[in-house]
């Protein structure tokens, strides 16, 4: 709000929850924060307010329930480890983005156990291919088993073993409508400019877990990939090619469109 003298960021409650007192936010003396220093059946305002909230991601969490093929997918992650798999909520936006687009090739770098790459095929047209990439065998084997579940034939993927930056460099510049990183942080720089090659004008790059915080099975990130995830942000931002998004999804969605020219 222009002019708005806050100390903290506040929002605009329009809304009611039933069974529940409405708390206007916003600025004013009486607005910082939780307004009026009352409590609701015993409970301070601002610990409401934190259990409506956590009640809403929950909600918004499974707004699309997964199936049986994504909840095995994800128990296979779970069980032989090293590829924590992507929210729920993420896998949604990637397969809105991959709809939204019209996306006939996509490029997954991080196949994980086949969580993200159900999502994909899911928003993608009708014969159009995923082409997937990961160095670990046993996930991409799981990832094979779980889009044969799903009901995709072998004809709507590619499955790649080797390292990223080795197998990009063999995909065609400019193929490709939409590029999705769940890799290596350390290594995000390098996937950014490869994105940027293999994209087409209009073309969507999205990079998971973005920033600081561990949620949905992730480990923390370490000082230098949580440095390297900053780095990414901050390329992503100031690129004149890109028209970037960051959404608070999972630890983090960053989103740019590749422009035209």
């Amino acid at each position: 709000m222009p002019g708005c003298l806050c100390t903290r960021l506040t929002y605009e409650v329009t809304g009611r929850v039933p069974g529940r007192p409405q708390w206007p936010l916003g600025c004013g003396p009486e607005r910082a924060g939780f307004a009026r220093a009352t409590t609701w059946n015993g409970r301070p305002d601002g610990e409401v307010a934190i259990s409506i909230a956590a009640g809403t991601l929950a909600y918004i969490d499974d707004f699309l329930p997964e199936d049986d093929a994504l909840i095995t997918a994800r128990r296979n992650a779970a069980e032989v480890g090293g590829a924590a798999p992507v929210s729920p909520l993420t896998g949604a936006a990637l397969r809105f983005v991959a709809a939204a687009i019209g996306a006939r090739s996509v490029v997954e770098i991080g196949t994980g156990c086949g969580t993200s790459g159900i999502w994909l095929l899911r928003g993608m047209r009708p014969g159009a291919v995923l082409t997937s990439v990961d160095s670990e065998p046993e996930h991409q084997r799981l990832a094979r088993a779980a889009f044969v579940a799903a009901g995709f034939p072998p004809s709507r993927y590619r499955l790649i073993g080797g390292r990223g930056l080795e197998v990009l460099p063999r995909l065609a510049d400019g193929a490709y409508d939409m590029v999705f990183c769940d890799a290596d942080k350390l290594e995000f720089g390098d996937y950014l400019v490869s994105a940027l090659r293999l994209l087409r004008p209009g073309g969507i790059m999205l990079f998971n877990a973005v920033l600081p915080g561990s949620t949905g099975g992730e480990r923390m990130p370490t000082d230098a990939e949580a440095a390297a995830a900053a780095e990414l942000r901050d390329q992503v931002r100031a690129d004149d090619r890109l028209v970037p998004l960051l959404l608070p999804i999972g630890n983090g969605l960053l989103a740019a469109a590749k422009q035209a020219g």
